[in-house]
């Protein structure tokens, strides 16, 4: 029997007063800017196409024919990051099972159309035929996103959002600024669970038996900064 989802697949959030805090918050950008294969497009209806005719050296996420421009991952992201899915990983291999982490860059095509490509910093692939050589198809078991400020307020909302309604299990926000960590199990709680950056964090996909150490998370990063 398949468990109820307290996240249903309709969009709830409005992308009227969501895309118009992300134009203030200067998230949102046009993307002609970027290249002349861009240059007729409008936000809401970039491809797939448009996505990949994006110069190499810019970083972009496209959700729902909109294109989002990222600025680079700060140091401590980065530290963040490697440390978080070391652990993920060592802990798949220990138990010698068939799951995979991946981090930052990698293209996940969350409705397996052409008007959503994202770029979680971490995932958990536990569905192989979903994996191609290009990218991702479908949605992974587990993501976690690390919050910036050009990244935050997308990641909390339209972000949330769409991975519940996508099928994602897990979802993950690690804020560095607030030291807080929120958990999202889509399938048994609505509101997420908050922990602070210390001690060991359970993945609930894997039943509690991976805990995260986020002190050695803090270590290797956020403790660098005090």
């Amino acid at each position: 029997m398949e468990k109820k989802r307290f996240f249903t697949p309709e969009k709830t959030y409005s992308y009227e007063k969501d895309m118009e805090s992300l134009k203030h918050a200067g998230v949102l950008q046009e993307a002609f800017q970027y290249g002349e294969a861009n240059r007729e497009k409008e936000q809401g209806k970039y491809t797939l196409e448009d996505y990949y005719a994006l110069p190499e050296d810019v970083r972009a996420e496209l959700i729902d024919g909109y294109l989002f421009v990222m600025d680079s991952p700060t140091t401590f992201h980065q530290s963040a990051l490697l440390e978080i899915a070391g652990q993920i990983r060592s802990f798949i291999r220990d138990q010698e099972g068939s799951c995979m982490v991946f981090v930052a860059p990698v293209d996940v095509q969350l409705d397996c159309d052409d008007r959503t490509m994202v770029v979680p910093d971490i995932l958990i692939l536990c569905d192989r035929d979903k994996l191609t050589r290009k990218c991702i198809v479908g949605a992974p078991d587990f993501i976690l996103e690390v919050l910036s400020p050009s990244t935050g307020y997308k990641d909390s909302t339209l972000k949330l959002q769409k991975y519940a309604a996508a099928g994602v299990k897990e979802y993950w926000l690690l804020d560095p600024d607030k030291e807080k960590l929120l958990v999202y199990d889509f399938a048994r709680e609505q509101n997420p669970t908050i922990y602070g950056l210390t001690g060991k964090v359970p993945v609930g996909i894997y039943g509690g038996k991976l805990q995260i150490d986020l002190d050695l998370v803090r270590e290797y990063g956020l403790d660098i900064f005090d």
